[in-house]
């Protein structure tokens, strides 16, 4: 499973694009950025396999981006993803892996993802375990066991960890959780929450239609948004 990160100053691209990338069961987590600037705040703290970067952005531009990440030691897969033809010689330039023209096609996107795999290792195959999080609780670190994690909620500026008995605030986005935990068996299900999928006990399908998680130990429903559903589903075997 590969770990990927989706760069593209407008919402609805990033939002087209990591749907199309669920579809393909092959992505462990996917994270966002809205600008050149933001993704290299997140990649300071979380590797990625493979970024899908967007060219013209304001600010810095992805070709930009992609000749930082070229100098650097293992850099993650480049590929990509824009409206315009004319920046392709530019974007080979820098080692780029492929080169898609929006709209995306499903077709071209998996020729692209299966160039990724046979140039790149997926991080979640050499990375050293995760088995706690650290949170501040009533002024000192605590830190979570990972398997003690139910489920997490963005809240405000924060993401809301919950345990069975317990629950933790924390700064850390929910991006960025996804990302630390997708090798874990954490699922994101919806823009505002992340699953352990050992803890998920049962899936219901509410009267408007709508899929909700029961989650073992918590009396909550977790929602589940309509383009989860089918990638949930394959995670979940069903």
């Amino acid at each position: 499973m590969l770990r990927a990160m989706i760069v593209d100053d407008e919402a609805p691209a990033r939002s087209e694009l990591r749907f199309l990338l669920e579809q393909t069961g092959k992505m462990g987590s996917i994270s966002e950025a809205a600008s050149v600037r933001s993704a290299i705040e997140m990649l300071m703290e979380n590797r990625v396999d493979v970024v899908f970067l967007d060219i013209s952005m304001p600010g810095a531009s992805g070709i930009q981006l992609a000749e930082a990440l070229h100098k650097l030691k293992n850099p993650p897969a480049v590929v990509f993803v824009t409206a315009y033809s004319d920046h392709a010689v530019e974007a080979f330039d820098v080692d780029a892996v492929d080169y898609l023209l929006k709209p995306v096609e499903e077709a071209r996107l998996d020729q692209a993802i299966g160039k990724v795999l046979a140039r790149v290792k997926p991080v979640t195959e050499s990375k050293a375990p995760i088995e706690r999080i650290p949170v501040e609780k009533g002024g000192r670190k605590v830190l979570i066991p990972v398997d003690q994690i139910r489920y997490i909620m963005a809240k405000d500026d924060y993401s809301c960890i919950f345990t069975e008995d317990d629950r933790y605030l924390s700064t850390t986005s929910l991006a960025q959780f996804e990302s630390k935990l997708g090798d874990f068996g954490f699922f994101r299900v919806h823009r505002r929450y992340i699953v352990n999928l050992a803890c998920v006990e049962d899936v219901e399908t509410a009267a408007t239609g709508a899929i909700q998680l029961g989650v073992t130990g918590v009396d909550d429903r977790i929602p589940v948004s309509r383009r989860r559903v089918v990638p949930l589903k394959k995670a979940l075997n069903l």
